[in-house]
């Protein structure tokens, strides 16, 4: 049902947010920029900025950040400053700055918003306690391209990308403000080549960060998608490259919000799905599968395996703690998956532009139970769906269940699919049928659970080495004993003379 205290805003909306909290909701029309109380929909402030295209509220809710695209006119050549800092209490104007580029339009704020850093030409600016009027630090190095703050309080950490030129490699360096000068400030210092971009993923407990490195060009022509690599680098200073047990593009990269493992989604159709510990050993191959994305639950009890896009959005729904399969819903045509604060219920949508016919949504529970469903009138066109965020521990993590969730609309467990056979063929018994590809079975890579972990490169050789051995031995035996029965002039049998002829040469 319709919130009723929220009255909709039949405006050309162009944008929305939450605050961290959830407490206060934002969005722009056109003709300018409101934010309200979540609970009761009562005005907190409202701004003429009708070109806003993007904004975003600070972790305390006390300043509201607005972008909107950077123009120059004949009265003013330079352009006018269009990201804006605002007192979101009082709607003081806090701070107007320059910021032509959309990538990292928005400042990165600490959750206590005790630092607050942005980038600006190639080089970071912090600013501390929300005053922006002077510069308390800066990071300066050659080209600094990208960043990424850590999640939590003091004292934050920051990683920084370095994009490699003139055969020197790209580096991720880790530092802890405010030690950010000196060859020895560095926490942590990884650098690698083949990259012209970098995602950068912290942690929960900001202790680690995960970097897949890509190329816009995959040079020996074997992927689309350019290549891909992960890195790993801790606080503490280890640093890794994750080895991927199949070739191909890495799809997406999930933390658990526990902290202690990570799921990666990679390789070529199917695709392989593994969970790594802070070691970067695998811990639980979930096998291959029609996939290219990984989301875990709130509390970090479930796991969902899912191929959207241009895939026909099969999911998969683990028990992270006892890798079993709870469920294996479908969601075709889904632009949009997230998971409700709840750790129970999840949101699917088909959203515009990605597809701008079928729009709508459904709320899920995970047992692939469909609860609500909402399609859109026929030529509308649904553009984004949020779930209202929550305030961390705000709902326990609960029991799983296998059971299927009752609902009227029923579930949409995907049926067993069987090759297609022609009419002529339908009355006769079924014969195996040859699959294109053979999906690999999930495998528990933990030590004691199911056999030895698996051995790596150099403990395979070696026992390769081993067998290879112990089969010449017992050779030189058998031919040792054959010896023996031909000198004691035992007749040999026909098989024995060819097995001794064989030997001889």
């Amino acid at each position: 049902e319709q919130h009723s205290a929220f009255s909709s805003d039949c405006g050309v909306c162009r944008c929305v947010t939450f605050s961290r909290d959830g407490t206060l909701l934002g969005w722009s029309n056109g003709k300018g920029v409101s934010v309200v109380k979540s609970s009761d929909g009562s005005s907190v402030s409202t701004f003429d900025l009708p070109k806003t295209a993007l904004m975003g509220i600070s972790p305390l809710n006390n300043i509201l950040v607005t972008w909107q695209p950077y123009t120059k006119t004949q009265d003013s050549p330079q352009g006018e400053a269009n990201l804006r800092l605002f007192d979101l209490q009082s709607g003081r104007l806090v701070k107007a700055l320059y910021q032509k580029k959309v990538d990292s339009w928005c400042p990165s704020w600490s959750d206590d918003e005790k630092i607050c850093v942005r980038s600006v030409n190639n080089e970071l600016h912090f600013y501390e306690n929300n005053d922006f009027d002077s510069i308390a630090n800066k990071l300066h190095m050659q080209k600094v391209s990208d960043f990424a703050l850590s999640p939590g309080g003091q004292p934050s950490k920051v990683a920084v990308y370095v994009p490699g030129s003139k055969g020197a490699p790209s580096f991720v360096r880790l530092y802890q403000y405010p030690n950010l000068g000196g060859p020895t400030a560095a926490l942590a210092n990884k650098s690698f080549f083949k990259a012209d971009k970098v995602t950068m993923q912290w942690n929960k407990k900001a202790s680690a960060v995960l970097v897949t490195a890509s190329t816009e060009v995959d040079k020996t022509g074997a992927s689309y998608y350019g290549e891909q690599t992960l890195h790993y680098l801790a606080v503490n200073g280890e640093t890794a490259l994750v080895q991927l047990a199949k070739n191909g593009p890495i799809y997406d990269v999930a933390w658990s919000p526990s902290s202690s493992e990570f799921c990666v989604v990679y390789g070529f159709m199917p695709a392989k799905a593994t969970v790594f510990n802070l070691k970067c050993d695998p811990v639980f191959d979930f096998g291959t599968g029609p996939r290219n994305a990984a989301y875990y639950s709130p509390q970090g009890h479930i796991l969902v395996l899912a191929g959207f896009g241009n895939l026909r959005g099969q999911m998969e729904v683990w028990d992270v703690k006892k890798y079993k399969q709870v469920s294996k819903p479908q969601a075709p045509d889904a632009t949009h998956f997230s998971w409700c604060p709840d750790g129970e219920h999840i949101v699917t949508a088909t959203c515009a532009p990605r597809l701008r016919v079928g729009n709508g949504y459904k709320i899920w529970h995970y047992t692939g139970s469909v609860l609500h469903r909402f399609e859109v009138a026929s030529g509308s066109e649904l553009y984004e769906v949020r779930w209202q965020p929550f305030p961390d521990g705000s709902f326990p993590e609960r029991p799983i269940k296998y059971q299927a969730a009752p609902s009227e609309l029923g579930t949409t467990q995907a049926p067993p699919t069987q090759a297609y056979r022609p009419p002529a063929l339908r009355h006769l018994p079924a014969t195996a049928s040859s699959k294109l590809h053979e999906d690999e079975p999930p495998q528990d890579l933990r030590p004691g659970v199911s056999g030895e972990r698996s051995l790596s490169k150099t403990a395979l050789k070696n026992q390769r080495k081993r067998e290879a051995k112990k089969a010449a031995k017992q050779k030189l035996k058998a031919i040792e004993e054959l010896k023996e029965q031909q000198a004691a002039g035992k007749v040999l049998q026909k098989n024995q003379v060819r097995r001794f002829r064989k030997t001889q040469t």
